[in-house]
């Protein structure tokens, strides 16, 4: 009997303890410990931007306040560094637009308006047409 709650035990505190040392920062991939690096962000900073959700379907305007295109998307590069935006240029109501792809770093905000400085209808559509991958 003594033996049999020993075993129990010693299997409980087993079960127990494996799931605490899989917890942290260490992960296990392909059998070869790898450690995970976090940044810390500023938080406050961060709150005060724009959330994708809410830029895409956004007109942007240009410097004159002419709607130039709407934010069809927001596509982040194959470096996970510099986002990008698509636009829907031209057409109406969906039908006949074009979509281009620009460096978010050219948008700039006013309020709560998305600004494309120097961008007409025209210099848009004569943009290379992107399309998104299948």
């Amino acid at each position: 009997m003594r033996t049999l709650l020993v075993t129990a035990t010693l299997a409980a505190a087993t079960a127990l303890a494996v799931p605490a040392l899989l917890v942290g920062p260490q992960v296990m991939a392909q059998g070869a410990p790898q450690t995970v690096q976090l940044m810390k962000v500023d938080v406050l900073k961060i709150s005060t931007g724009y959330r994708a959700s809410k830029v895409i379907g956004s007109p942007v305007v240009n410097e004159a306040g002419d709607t130039v295109g709407k934010v069809d998307e927001i596509i982040v590069g194959p470096d996970g560094k510099a986002p990008f935006v698509v636009l829907s240029v031209g057409g109406f109501l969906g039908i006949g637009d074009k979509l281009v792809a620009l460096p978010y770093e050219q948008m700039k905000t006013d309020g709560k308006k998305i600004v494309l400085p120097g961008a007409t209808k025209d210099s848009l559509k004569a943009l290379p047409e992107f399309k998104y991958a299948s």
